[in-house]
């Protein structure tokens, strides 16, 4: 039986390299590919693949906030998340959202196939640079040292989408209508989105989702 294989990234091109990747293996088909993180959900819940490979900042909804609806919402499909960046908070985002591996953009080209072929045995992937980190942040946790809370995870999933709408720069009318509420209610989540993540203005919101790396 082929391997259904979802693709979602931003750019064209890097979709295209890694069709041309993954479909070196016969067995495997890329039945799907999004441009953005709410494509790639819709696209999971209606086709249900076996696999999703997601890049972790696409614009809409980031690569977090898409894994974990698809988890939620579609719990057979198994979720590699494409990444940047070689950073414990995105590591940490990405696990607690569901995925089964995370791969470095710079290693994908040599660790795709074999991060694929894990996962779809039920295990889990992550780039060496990736499970150094981990190693390193597990000795840290049983050594006692102090860990850091993180305000953006006291955010609700719709707030988490809202904020990273308004981070791209979206209105109010223009959330509401993406979302399917009313500019009442995204104003509501605006303001509990603020007061939460200690942010005064709009531009204080872009800034945080740059450092969280929920846009580029």
């Amino acid at each position: 039986m082929a391997l259904r294989i979802l693709l979602a990234d931003d750019h064209t091109v890097v979709r295209q390299g890694l069709r041309k990747v993954l479909e070196e293996r016969p067995e495997w088909k890329v039945i799907a590919e999004a441009g953005d993180g709410r494509e790639a959900v819709r696209q999971a819940e209606q086709l249900k693949p076996d696999i999703a490979i997601l890049d972790v900042a696409m614009p809409l909804l980031n690569g977090v906030e898409a894994t974990r609806q698809i988890v939620k919402h579609v719990p057979g499909v198994r979720v590699l998340v494409l990444s940047m960046h070689a950073d414990e908070a995105y590591v940490t985002q990405i696990l607690q959202a569901g995925a089964a591996g995370y791969l470095l953009k710079d290693s994908a080209d040599v660790d795709l196939l074999q991060a694929v072929t894990a996962i779809s045995e039920g295990k889990s992937f992550f780039s060496p640079a990736i499970a150094r980190l981990m190693l390193d942040d597990y000795v840290k946790q049983r050594s006692g040292e102090p860990g850091v809370v993180d305000r953006y995870e006291s955010l609700s999933d719709r707030e988490r989408e809202v904020f990273q709408l308004i981070a791209e720069g979206k209105t109010n009318k223009d959330i509401a209508a993406i979302l399917f509420i009313s500019p009442s209610t995204v104003e509501t989540h605006r303001a509990r989105i603020m007061e939460k993540l200690d942010v005064h203005s709009a531009a204080e919101i872009v800034l945080y989702a740059v450092r969280r790396g929920v846009i580029r």
